[in-house]
């Protein structure tokens, strides 16, 4: 199976997302400062005052924006939930569900926990969905490989013997 990286393009806008995040805390942190180096003089008091409460207004609404193109370049259009579409999203984030997986994977085999073990016990006929059909036991199985859980070669083994015993 093909694993699917996020594309160049939706880096690209993830990126452009932290630059205008970046630029809108600036400007608004630029309020302050250039407040801060006037403090007591009162010479063109209100266009400063003016000038500063712009950048401010554009600052906060530059960090907003950013924030929501940074959310769609991350997890996609339909990730972000910006598309209704419960497919489209799923391949949008799968990625980081795929690291999800992987990470969960980790800490279980530091933890000592045998995953193949684990695997036989949820499609064995002790375990407690053995009345299972095996369409269904395959599409659980399917999942915890699509999450990282299982590697290829235990995913299959499981299969075969969910299919054997069908």
């Amino acid at each position: 199976m093909k694993r699917k990286q996020v594309s160049e393009g939706r880096k690209a806008v993830y990126y452009v997302g932290m630059g205008m995040s970046l630029l809108g805390l600036l400007l608004f942190l630029s309020t302050f400062v250039t407040f801060a180096m006037n403090f007591g003089n009162f010479n063109n008091f209100r266009g400063r005052a003016q000038s500063g409460m712009l950048r401010a207004f554009s600052g906060v609404v530059l960090l907003i924006a950013g924030g929501a193109v940074t959310t769609v370049g991350r997890a996609g259009l339909a990730g972000s939930g910006l598309v209704l579409d419960p497919e489209k999203a799923r391949e949008d984030v799968e990625p980081w569900s795929r690291m999800s997986g992987g990470m969960l994977k980790d800490t279980l085999d530091e933890a000592g926990v045998d995953l193949s073990e684990v695997a036989g016990k949820l499609s064995g006929s002790e375990a407690a969905g053995s009345d299972l059909p095996f369409d269904e036991k395959l599409r659980r199985l399917h999942a915890l490989r699509e999450e990282g859980i299982l590697t290829e070669e235990e995913y299959q083994r499981e299969k075969q013997e969910i299919l054997d015993r069908s």
